[in-house]
């Protein structure tokens, strides 16, 4: 399996709500960096941090929340995936669809570091 498969099977396991998959994905050690400006901006160390900080916050603030990836681009151990997200904030009832490229670092199969860039004006105005 390839680097860019291994983040297309991310996304996948994101979209139908496999919480145990998308965390089986990421090294014991991962960072995980939101964009400043983003709702939950900042870097996160290991799975834990990431599901408490940043999957259960989009699960809950969020209806129809997703992260739809229109292209990956698999430069090895560097994978950037190209998508839009979309979702309703729930305490302004505001939609959005506001694109992103997510930065990937693998090793061994595994997801050492992800990065979110964003145009965080567009997600701020919704919230």
């Amino acid at each position: 399996m390839s680097n860019a498969d291994v983040i297309r099977g991310l996304y996948n396991a994101f979209a139908s709500g496999d919480v145990p998959a998308v965390l089986g994905s990421f090294d014991p050690e991962i960072s995980w960096t939101e964009a400043a400006g983003f709702p939950y901006a900042g870097t996160y160390i290991g799975p834990n941090a990431v599901l408490e900080n940043v999957f259960m916050k989009l699960a809950t603030e969020w209806d129809g929340f997703a992260a739809v990836p229109d292209e990956v681009v698999d430069g090895g151990e560097t994978v950037v995936a190209l998508g839009n997200y979309s979702g309703t904030f729930r305490a302004s009832g505001k939609s959005m669809n506001v694109p992103f490229a997510h930065v990937y670092k693998l090793k061994d199969g595994k997801i050492v570091s992800f990065v979110q860039h964003t145009d965080t004006l567009k997600v701020s105005e919704v919230l």
